[in-house]
C-alpha cells in the first residue's frame, strides 16, 4: 500500500531531516515509528499527506506516485490518509461535534447524516454524547480521542499518529494507543510516531526505530507468548491484510461523495 523509496528530505538551512529512507507498509499493518525529538518522524507524515515534498526519492501510495500528482488531487490523497496531529488541532471556540462536522462535510458526506456518524464516531473513540462539548471542557485524552474520531470519520485507508500520547499520562497513554489498536483491528492501517519507546512493549505488528533521519532498525512486533522474530529488511512488506469489521462498516454513508 505505502512505499518508502529513498527518501532524503533537506531543508533550505541545510538540515538534513531524512537520509535515504527505505521502507513499505502493507495493507492492515500497524506500525510504531520510534525515535527522539528531530528523528524525522513527523517529516514522514508530512511527506505522507504531500504536505512536503522529498528533495529526492518517491513516495507510492496504492499505485500511485505522490510526487506527480497535480495540486488539485491533493485532498484526494488526505482523504486516504487520516492524520492526528500532535498538538490537536481541534478548534478551541468549536464544540467537539462542530470540529468532526468540518471533516464530514469536506468529505462530502451527506448533511442529514452527519449527526448520526457523530453519534457513532463518539461512542466508537469512548466519548460518546460530548459532541456538544467545547475542547476546553474536555481532559486531553478526551480531546485526543476527539482528534482521533475527527481524524478518523471519512473513514481513510491510513492513519498516521504524530505522538498522540506525547501529553498524557501513561494510563491515558494505553488507553489511546488500545484505540488505535481497536481502528487497526477493523482495518485501517495504522502508522504511530512516537518517541516513547515502551509503547511497543504493548505488540504492535512491527517497530522502525529513526535516529537522525535514519532507519536504525525495522523489526516485527513481539505478539505475546510468541518467541522474538529476526530484523527484517526496510525493502520488505510484513505484516498481512486485515478485512474491515461491522463496526467499520456501519460508519460508511454509501452517499457518493463529491470530489475536492
Amino acid at each position: 500500500m505505502i512505499d518508502f523509496s529513498h527518501i532524503t528530505k533537506s531543508y533550505p538551512n541545510g538540515d538534513v531531516v531524512l537520509n535515504d529512507v527505505n521502507f513499505s507498509v502493507s495493507p492492515g499493518e500497524f506500525v510504531v515509528i520510534t525515535g527522539k525529538s528531530g528523528a524525522g518522524k513527523t517529516t514522514l507524515g508530512r511527506l505522507l499527506i504531500r504536505d512536503l515534498l522529498p528533495t529526492k526519492g518517491k513516495i507510492v501510495i496504492d499505485g500511485e506516485d505522490l510526487n506527480l500528482i497535480k495540486s488539485k488531487n491533493i485532498p484526494m490523497i488526505r482523504r486516504k490518509v487520516g492524520f492526528v496531529f500532535q498538538d490537536y488541532k481541534i478548534i478551541p471556540d468549536k464544540t467537539i461535534g462542530e470540529n468532526i462536522t468540518i471533516a464530514l462535510e469536506i468529505g462530502g458526506y451527506n448533511r442529514k447524516k452527519i449527526q448520526e456518524k457523530i453519534t457513532e464516531l463518539l461512542k466508537m473513540v469512548g466519548i460518546p454524547g460530548k459532541e456538544h462539548l467545547f475542547p476546553g471542557q474536555l481532559s486531553g485524552g478526551e480531546v485526543q480521542r476527539a482528534a482521533i474520531a475527527r481524524a478518523i470519520a471519512c473513514e481513510p485507508a491510513i492513519l498516521f499518529a504524530d505522538e498522540p500520547t506525547g501529553n498524557l499520562d501513561k494510563d491515558t497513554s494505553i488507553e489511546i494507543f488500545n484505540l488505535l489498536k481497536k481502528i487497526n483491528d477493523d482495518g485501517t492501517t495504522v502508522i504511530l510516531a512516537t518517541h516513547d519507546v515502551t509503547l511497543i512493549s504493548l505488540n504492535p505488528d512491527r517497530n522502525i526505530h529513526l535516529e537522525k533521519g535514519k532507519i536504525i532498525s525495522d523489526v516485527d512486533g513481539l505478539p505475546a507468548g510468541k518467541e522474538g522474530k529476526p530484523p527484517v529488511k526496510s525493502e520488505q512488506k510484513i505484516g498481512h491484510t486485515k478485512t474491515a469489521s461491522s463496526s467499520r462498516a456501519k460508519l460508511r454513508d454509501h452517499t457518493p461523495h463529491k470530489e475536492i
